[in-house]
């Protein structure tokens, strides 16, 4: 009789397959170890294809899906590394950029987080002028930053209703936008929109959008319009943890592999939904797992990490302006803020720490892995910008913000009439169904 058949753990298995020189490759594609049962923090980021990991998690093989036990604060399990690495392909790649460059992607960032946390306290001390929705972007600054920085100006991107760093990113006006969230004339949208449908053309900017899911659609047809006219414009799709479960996520990324369309889909993964878990609603480790057998690249990075996003983006542009089709890059991070609006949050203080799906810790723990402070101190590391330089940046941002406030301010509030203007009917039926010679029909 045959011997019994015996079984052997994965950390086992992987050794052994070392031992008998199989490459680091085919090793990573099992998914590399952890001395530690699957708790070590991550320490570095790479693509799927995975390399020397030691003692940590490798960010491709696992991630926060895929486990129903999911309690609040086990997001730290996830931190990155303090520092941004100063070396590998990423560091190598950005640090090539010129200073012009560099402190252009701090100013991108640091705009989005000034900007933002001016709208927070302004919206916190109860200003008469804001109301609404508001989607803080706070704390994932270095995905617009990183994927922006990889487009040209004639580039598409559709946005989520957490468009605010996009659109910023992007090239959009601090004025414009300030003036829509206040609701005035001389807003995107005319005073109309609010903060969840700004849109500039002028900037390849589709609009920020409340339907979540539609920017899959909205980017695929940027992206083939771009291939029938015979550009090599790409477009981007961003989205969210929550947007993966949309029926319309694999459909538009199936689609844009069958037609090879210049389409890049980026997921923002900050692991929370609205204020679920994603790991109690994914089966996969990582939601970039659904279209894993579509035949396309997938990249998972550290999403508080510019360097890494960019290295990804640049690599998923240059594929699809080569003809070669779409992509996926998943950003792990972590939101600072509630879904919406400002709970659990104190004028002049960072981050909301009184909600029930998360702890102080974690929430605390994340803001210590801020992707600007990282990026600060990779520059100051590198020597690749002085401190002076830098804080000269800060302070034209917030001379920016504060005017882009005042603009907002000094505007005035649409006429009642132009609530039927800018619409795709445009004529004196709809016009006078609402309004007659004396002004508006009540």
């Amino acid at each position: 009789m045959a011997e019994e058949a015996k079984t052997i753990d994965r950390r086992t298995l992987l050794k052994m397959m070392g031992a008998a020189g199989a490459s680091a490759t085919v090793i990573s594609a099992c998914g590399a170890p952890s001395s530690s049962g699957g708790e070590a923090r991550l320490t570095q980021t790479s693509g799927l294809t995975g390399s020397e990991f030691g003692d940590t998690v490798d960010i491709s093989t696992a991630g926060p899906g895929g486990n129903k036990n999911w309690r609040p604060g086990d997001a730290l399990k996830f931190l990155p590394a303090e520092r941004i690495p100063t070396s590998g392909e990423a560091a190598d790649q950005f640090a090539g950029l010129s200073k012009q460059q560099l402190l252009g992607f701090y100013r991108t960032m640091q705009s989005t987080r000034i900007w933002e946390s001016t709208m927070k306290d302004l919206f916190l001390a109860g200003d008469d002028g804001l109301y609404g929705y508001f989607h803080s972007y706070a704390g994932e600054e270095a995905i617009a930053s990183g994927v922006m920085g990889a487009l040209r100006d004639d580039d598409y991107i559709a946005s989520t209703h957490r468009g605010h760093g996009h659109l910023i990113a992007k090239g959009g006006d601090l004025n414009k936008m300030s003036a829509e969230i206040f609701f005035k004339a001389s807003g995107y949208n005319k005073g109309y929109g609010g903060s969840m449908h700004i849109t500039d053309m002028s900037k390849g900017i589709l609009g920020m959008n409340g339907i979540v899911g539609a920017s899959y659609y909205m980017a695929a047809g940027a992206g083939l319009r771009a291939k029938v006219r015979g550009t090599d414009q790409v477009s981007i799709a961003f989205f969210g943890d929550g947007a993966s479960a949309s029926p319309y996520y694999f459909s538009a990324v199936r689609s844009a592999v069958n037609e090879n369309i210049p389409v890049i889909f980026v997921l923002e993964n900050n692991m929370q939904y609205m204020g679920v878990p994603v790991a109690r609603h994914s089966p996969a480790k990582h939601l970039t797992d659904y279209t894993k057998g579509l035949n396309l690249p997938h990249h998972v990075v550290d999403g508080n990490d510019v360097t890494a996003v960019y290295k990804a983006a640049s690599q998923a542009v240059a594929r699809a302006r080569a003809g070669q089709g779409p992509s996926v890059i998943e950003g792990l991070t972590y939101r600072w803020y509630d879904h919406q609006g400002f709970s659990g949050v104190r004028e002049g203080e960072d981050g909301a720490m009184r909600l029930p799906y998360r702890t102080e810790e974690e929430v605390r723990g994340w803001i210590s892995r801020d992707p600007i402070t990282r990026y600060r101190t990779w520059l100051l590391d590198k020597a690749l910008a002085s401190e002076a330089e830098i804080d000269n940046v800060v302070a034209e941002v917030r001379q920016a913000v504060d005017a882009a406030v005042a603009f907002a301010r000094q505007g005035s509030d649409p006429a009642a009439e132009a609530g039927v203007t800018h619409t795709y009917a445009e004529s004196d039926a709809v016009r006078t169904q609402f309004f007659n010679r004396k002004g508006l029909v009540t």
